[in-house]
């Protein structure tokens, strides 16, 4: 039988890369990149595991798995990073734009 490659891996690959090159869009946009990635994972392994003596490429989705997992719990712990600055600096200061306010709150945040 002719083996052929699994679907969607390079996807996932390029997802789960995306997912961490991006994290600094907040976190969200990251977050989604991961999750598409898993389902699509979680999709394929499905399917090599019904007949895995025809798909070649189990490897490389294993390391799409892990790059996905990765960028979403870098995306997460930066999401909560960006929340806990916002917490801690104030909405209501951020919103008014006052330089000067951010900047004694940031000093506080730092000094304490």
């Amino acid at each position: 039988m002719n083996n052929q490659k699994l679907p969607n891996v390079t996807a996932i690959l390029v997802l789960g890369i995306s997912s961490i090159l991006l994290c600094w869009c907040y976190g969200i946009l990251g977050i989604v990149l991961s999750i598409i990635a898993l389902f699509l994972v979680r999709n394929t392994t499905k399917l090599y595991e019904e007949h895995p003596e025809d798909y070649t490429n189990y490897e490389t989705l294993k390391a799409g798995k892990i790059v996905a997992i990765v960028g979403l719990i870098l995306n997460v712990v930066l999401l909560v990073l960006f929340a806990g600055v916002l917490y801690a600096i104030g909405l209501e200061s951020i919103m008014s734009q006052d330089q000067e306010l951010i900047q004694e709150r940031m000093n506080d945040i730092i000094n304490s």
